[in-house]
């Protein structure tokens, strides 16, 4: 019973951030498809590499505003509007947050640190690199699969312990829940062969 937990466990450790991928790329082709001149398009075959043409087109264009002086006011204000819906909030800033983790990687994540939440209870955070003014460190407390909820705390310096672990064992005992691990550690099991053939 135990095996097929694990196996059930891995299965979707696997194949939910697949699936939610193909159907966030699903939602976006749709959504660019389905703009009034693309589809008065003929033949139909042009309307994929347009529809992928017209993406990239709207990915870079918002890349070159945001190196432009102009584009962290833009980000400023969208971000401002966009925490001003109640609701929307959430799943905007998940969704950002989501985006720059998987873009970007995990190098603005400085260090994993062990926070004691609870007498002997420890867990995982993540230092930002941030400092507030009065001296405390600004830490990300993901939650655990999904580090796009969590939480961002205040600490004193000396309420943490610093890990010589990586940032990318530390995700992925996040990501997987505990299960995972980045190297692959062996069980041993005693296994008993037996013929393929029994003798009759």
């Amino acid at each position: 019973m135990v095996s097929w937990k694990r196996d059930g466990t891995r299965g979707l450790v696997v194949l939910v951030p697949i699936i939610v991928t193909l159907y966030v790329l699903a939602f976006v082709y749709n959504t660019i498809a389905s703009l009034p001149f693309i589809e008065a398009i003929q033949p139909a075959i042009v309307r994929v590499p347009l529809t992928l043409a017209v993406f990239a087109l709207l990915v870079f264009g918002a890349g070159y505003l945001m190196r432009t002086a102009s584009g962290p006011l833009v980000e400023g204000a969208i971000d401002d509007v966009m925490n001003s819906l109640p609701g929307l909030r959430v799943v905007y800033n998940a969704s950002k947050m989501a985006v720059e983790t998987a873009v970007t990687g995990t190098g603005d994540l400085q260090a994993p640190v062990k926070l004691e939440t609870w007498d002997g209870l420890r867990m995982t955070a993540f230092k930002t690199g941030k400092r507030t003014e009065d001296g405390r460190d600004v830490l990300f407390l993901p939650t655990a699969p999904n580090i796009t909820t969590g939480f961002v705390i205040e600490v004193a310096p000396d309420q943490y312990e610093e890990t010589d672990e990586r940032v990318e064992d530390a995700l992925t005992r996040v990501l997987s829940a505990g299960f995972g691990e980045t190297n692959d550690s062996e069980v041993p099991i005693d296994v008993r062969e037996e013929p393929l053939y029994r003798e009759s």
